[in-house]
């Protein structure tokens, strides 16, 4: 695929020979004449900011559902902190930080509201139509779903940012989705910006989950002790510190746990690219994967992971909520799969092409409190 119409630019200083380079990017679905200002990534990023979804993702749960709680993480704040994350690594590792950055922010577009119940519902609604799966769904949005520009449907993004946004994929899949879908069927590796946007996210969502679930009682500092990523830099806090309050110590430990994780990343990685040696993108592609956790740190991030599953993912107070939110998810779809009439006119469009998959993106599309309106609006008597 080659670009149209796009200004000659020089190779970004700075950038090491294996980093997207903007002038080397490998174009859009949609020709179009770029910007003599702005690199085509800057200008992925500028779009995906603009967008209609970008902003839904304020009022879409992370953990806590939105009305819940002011100070509790939102999908928006989510993004914004894996943003932060990867482009600290990637100026580090000389990759291109606009590339990463529109990765990072266009990651969860497509999660459905009430965060990984959401989902799970929908999926299971979705399971006689291939599935519901909110990457595809991102990329989703994207090509298709987004409507702001006269000339195509979606945000017409470069590949580069695309194969970014999906992280993972079925063979199935992957073979309906074209050029993007490409790698998991040559068993490539994407970009080291794609790379690297995938390990802030988890990096990102592990720390402030832990802050969430502290702040709302679910956990507890004595249980966080259990954990050896958190007690050893909360050990030190406290040693440097020994009459600080709980909440400033809690903060401080998870500075210096994202500090600590972030610095492993960077001396990983770039031991691993200096032991692989790509001289080019193409080569990122051949190799291995390149961004990563040193196998210590990797184990105790696990260890974190499976903490917080167990112990907050399934409490049951998430439990509860967890609960309604698939009950309202599976209502939606059950009611509009009886009588797609019930959904708005721009939504019945698209219907006639694929009634079930018309029915996903409008329900995927919600925020949570608008899932929340909706549901009432269609089955409580006291809201006719």
């Amino acid at each position: 695929m080659k670009r149209s119409g796009v200004p000659k630019l020089e190779r970004w200083s700075g950038l090491a020979p294996y980093a997207a380079a903007p002038e080397d990017s490998l174009g859009r679905r949609h020709p179009e004449t770029e910007s003599a200002t702005r690199t085509v990534f800057q200008r992925d990023r500028d779009r995906i900011v603009h967008s209609t979804a970008f902003r839904r993702l304020e009022y879409k749960t992370q953990v806590f559902v939105n009305h819940e709680g002011d100070l509790f993480r939102t999908r928006l704040t989510h993004s914004l902190e894996v943003a932060q994350i990867a482009r600290s690594i990637a100026r580090n590792l000389e990759l291109n930080e606009d590339l990463v950055e529109a990765i990072s922010l266009a990651h969860d577009l497509g999660h459905t509201p009430f965060g990984h119940a959401g989902q799970d519902a929908l999926n299971r609604c979705m399971k006689a139509h291939g599935g519901f799966e909110h990457n595809l769904q991102s990329l989703r949005v994207v090509d298709q779903l987004e409507e702001r520009y006269a000339a195509f449907d979606g945000l017409n993004l470069c590949f580069e940012t695309r194969e970014g946004v999906l992280k993972h994929c079925s063979l199935k899949n992957a073979r309906l989705l074209g050029d993007v879908g490409e790698r998991f069927l040559l068993r490539q590796q994407p970009s080291l910006e794609a790379q690297l946007a995938n390990l802030a996210d988890e990096i990102a969502y592990n720390n402030h989950d832990i802050d969430d679930g502290l702040r709302s009682g679910l956990l507890s500092l004595d249980q966080m002790m259990e954990i050896e990523l958190f007690a050893h830099h909360a050990s030190d806090v406290r040693q440097a510190y020994p009459k600080l309050g709980d909440r400033r110590l809690i903060l401080e430990t998870i500075r210096r746990m994202i500090n600590f994780l972030i610095v492993d990343v960077i001396e990983t990685s770039r031991a691993r690219i200096k032991n692989a040696a790509p001289e080019s993108l193409a080569a990122v592609r051949r190799s291995p994967p390149l961004i990563a956790f040193s196998t210590s740190v990797r184990a105790e991030a696990d260890a974190l992971k499976r903490f917080l599953r167990n112990n907050l993912y399934r409490h049951f107070q998430v439990q509860r909520m967890t609960t309604k939110a698939q009950r309202i998810v599976t209502d939606l779809f059950g009611a509009f799969a009886a009588d797609p009439g019930l959904l708005p006119p721009d939504h019945q469009a698209r219907v006639v092409k694929d009634q079930a998959r018309a029915i996903a993106d409008y329900i995927a599309g919600m925020t949570d409190r608008y899932a929340m309106r909706e549901h009432r609006r269609l089955f409580a008597v006291d809201d006719l």
